[in-house]
């Protein structure tokens, strides 16, 4: 709930907005405001704690095991059956066994009955935002009342830096070529055309360890950290049994300058390095949605409202523009389905995604 306020927050007219830590908007208002039977409800939502790829706590953990405890424990914690979904949309980019296979054995392993379908989507870096967004389509379009929305990676166990198979005339083409730029290089890109600054990207880079150690300190994470029991095995080949409960990547020792004396990690001078840019992980998370009647008929909660999606293409060696322009279109599109602003105060959340290239 404190996420949906800090969203409210950024939507609020200047002159009203105080502080990501006073809300603007109450959850009874949240809940009165333009509810309709039809509205696409989120129910609940949980994910596993985020590895780091290749050497943290998930490093020897199958897809298709994180999956199934995030998608078991969703439906455990409201009381519901799995044969009360219409469908699964599972997000993947790095898809074992063409994808399904991962999802229907996670399917399986979290004993959901096999009339209960399942299905995978690959949108690169918004394929499971993509999972909601179909889950939500199918739900408003008359398919189905309730689904379950989930997505996944192991960057551990499957290679994110081979194609594949690919034509040999991409070489002839600039976009194409482009399709296979490193991601760090693409954000190369962003940095030198739009001017953002290593001085920049170090400052954002120790904020946010600074404000993710304290909300860690806190246990703010704790909700919504699905436990997972898994092995581990050490560099001495021993196996162990571990619960992982907290996120690999957070680092209360960060300094701003020790991040300012880390060399480029993409070109020698280059500005993207270890310190600003994101690891890669290992995780899963699932969200239930339903459509509120049949939502309100179970006597299930309703944490928010999806109003507005929206997906763009931008060139794919610049992919992290992505969010600026997708974010505009979902505003627009918000707004055509509804006032926005309702005594000067927002009545919806939105919803996005972007369409980008990453590896």
């Amino acid at each position: 709930m404190h996420r949906v306020k800090v969203v409210f927050g950024h939507l609020s007219p200047p002159s009203t907005f105080k502080s990501h830590s006073d809300p603007i908007v109450s959850g009874a208002e949240c809940s009165a405001l333009s509810a309709r039977p039809d509205d696409i409800v989120v129910v609940h939502g949980l994910r596993t704690a985020f590895g780091k790829a290749k050497k943290g706590s998930f490093k020897d953990t199958t897809p298709d095991e994180l999956l199934s405890c995030v998608m078991t424990a969703v439906l455990v914690d409201v009381g519901l059956s799995p044969e009360r979904l219409g469908d699964i949309c599972v997000g993947n980019v790095l898809q074992p066994g063409a994808g399904a296979l991962m999802a229907r054995v996670a399917h399986f392993l979290s004993e959901f009955p096999e009339t209960v379908p399942v299905y995978t989507v690959n949108r690169m870096c918004s394929s499971g935002l993509q999972a909601l967004f179909n889950i939500a389509g199918a739900i408003r379009s008359g398919s189905y009342d309730m689904g379950l929305a989930c997505g996944v990676e192991s960057m551990s166990l499957r290679d994110a830096g081979e194609p594949g198979d690919v034509s040999a005339r991409l070489m002839d083409f600039e976009k194409a070529r482009d399709c296979v730029i490193p991601m760090g290089i693409t954000s190369e890109n962003v940095a030198e055309r739009f001017g953002v600054s290593r001085k920049k990207q170090d400052a954002f880079a120790f904020s946010s360890q600074q404000k993710a150690s304290q909300a860690q300190k806190q246990g703010i994470f704790d909700q919504e950290i699905c436990p997972v029991t898994t092995k581990f095995v050490d560099e001495d080949g021993s196996e162990r049994t571990v619960t992982v409960t907290k996120d690999d990547g957070i680092r209360p020792s960060t300094t701003l300058a020790g991040l300012t004396k880390l060399r480029g990690a993409f070109k020698p001078d280059g500005s993207t390095t270890a310190g600003n840019s994101s690891q890669v992980s290992d995780g899963a998370a699932a969200v239930l949605v339903g459509r509120r009647s049949v939502v309100e008929s179970l006597s299930l909660p309703v944490l928010g409202v999806l109003k507005a999606s929206a997906v763009v293409g931008v060139p794919p060696d610049v992919m992290g523009i992505g969010p600026a322009y997708a974010i505009p279109a979902a505003l627009r599109q918000a707004g055509d389905r509804g006032s926005m602003m309702k005594g000067g105060l927002p009545v919806i959340i939105i919803v996005l995604s972007l369409f980008c290239h990453c590896k």
